[in-house]
């Protein structure tokens, strides 16, 4: 997700993006440990977006 759109949706929405996508890279984890992943670099966006939407929020949350 682009740092654009994240910023137009709700603190509520935001912490609801944070969760799925925590429980997707969880699963990716579980499965590069099982057999390797093709292409391993999701593994580094999933971490990355989940960063940035947690940043995006403490920004909203300060403002």
């Amino acid at each position: 997700m682009k740092t654009s759109e994240i910023r137009e949706l709700t603190a509520a929405e935001i912490i609801e993006r944070v969760d799925a996508e925590k429980a997707e890279l969880a699963k990716l984890k579980v499965n590069h440990a099982i057999s390797p992943v093709e292409n391993p670099t999701t593994i580094k966006k999933a971490r990355r977006n989940i960063a940035r939407m947690l940043t995006i929020l403490g920004q909203k949350q300060n403002a």
